[in-house]
């Protein structure tokens, strides 16, 4: 792959791979990490995408496979070192285009609850959720990426909107009673 196809692929399917990257690790420096080494990687592996296909798919499997890595590496660091890794940070608020700004406030703090709870889920049902909701990728595409059938992927979203509608119906109970 030559510098020309490189910032095409980047121009084409960058934002859209960091915002994936923000909503898997909830960490700026964390998604700009692998951000960065996923197109190393691409250039590492020296091969072209297929534009004829979907790149997009294709550049969300190495970054799955890095962050997965790189979780392995900091959880066998802790279990070993002993030292706390933290790779968290409160995710920022993103207001929305409503036409008030009381709505703008009520939206971007709801917005916010939802983005925190699918943050909350379980590896295993918050990747098909990021993948499926905000890459608006078919099931298809994410069982490729997450190497696991159509129907697991199908499973792990119906019980990631279970575990979602329970804990946001709570979440937005206390803020309507709180």
């Amino acid at each position: 792959m030559n510098d020309t196809e490189l910032e095409a692929c980047i121009h084409a399917y960058g934002k859209d791979l960091y915002s994936f990257l923000y909503q898997l690790t909830g960490n700026r420096q964390e998604a700009d990490d692998l951000y960065q080494d996923t197109f190393l990687k691409l250039l590492e592996l020296d091969q072209r995408p297929d534009f004829t296909r979907n790149p997009k798919s294709w550049l969300l499997t190495i970054a799955v496979q890095l962050w997965k890595n790189r979780r392995r590496k900091y959880g066998w660091r802790q279990r070993i070192a002993g030292a706390p890794v933290s790779m968290d940070e409160p995710l920022s608020e993103i207001p929305s285009n409503e036409a008030s700004p009381e709505q703008q406030v009520i939206s971007a703090e709801e917005a916010v609850l939802v983005r925190e709870a699918v943050r909350r889920l379980p590896d295993r049902y918050r990747l098909p959720v990021v993948l499926f909701y905000m890459e608006e990728l078919k099931i298809a595409e994410i069982g490729q990426i997450l190497h696991i059938p159509q129907g697991t992927v199908k499973s792990r979203l119906h019980q990631a909107k279970k575990i979602l509608e329970k804990e946001l119906e709570v979440a937005f109970d206390e803020k309507k009673h709180g």
